[in-house]
């Protein structure tokens, strides 16, 4: 299956009729993206994107790439959700999130900056400024984008 089918699925998950039949389907390729997820145009799930999920307060600015493995979600699961001060995650324009990253947010929006670069296997627990590059465990800025 091509890039150009996954980004047909995800686009495609919005709509009224095939909507709900675009969601299950990109499920079963592995990929989670709720209905609810605003995101914005050229968006690329890179190598289709398996095992990506993502949480249904969250919102993909305008040319974003997802590779396999990353999470955007809640970092206090251990709470009901209704008693968790997460708000949502916000990912800017022209970020990078490299395979097996995970985005996680306690309390409030957290906020991936323009053209940040999340590296492979980080766990970014804050918001990040624009044309960072972080990484490791919990995840640090370890440089800037040129």
């Amino acid at each position: 299956m091509g890039r150009d089918l996954y980004s047909y699925l995800v686009y495609a998950r919005t709509r009224p009729v095939f909507g709900r039949l675009a969601y299950y389907t990109l499920k079963l390729l592995g990929v989670e993206i709720p209905r609810s997820v605003h995101i914005g145009k050229d968006f690329l799930l890179e190598h289709g994107g398996f095992g990506v999920v993502i949480h249904r307060s969250s919102e993909i600015g305008n040319r974003v790439k997802i590779y396999p493995g990353v999470t955007l979600g809640r970092a206090d699961i251990y709470r009901p959700a209704d008693q968790s001060r997460f708000a949502g995650i916000v990912i800017e324009d022209d970020v990078i999130l490299s395979p097996g990253a995970k985005v996680l947010c306690k309390d409030g929006v957290l906020r991936v900056g323009r053209r940040t670069v999340i590296g492979a296997n980080a766990v970014l627990l804050e918001s990040t400024g624009e044309n960072e590059i972080w990484a490791g465990i919990p995840a640090r800025r370890v440089g800037q984008r040129p």
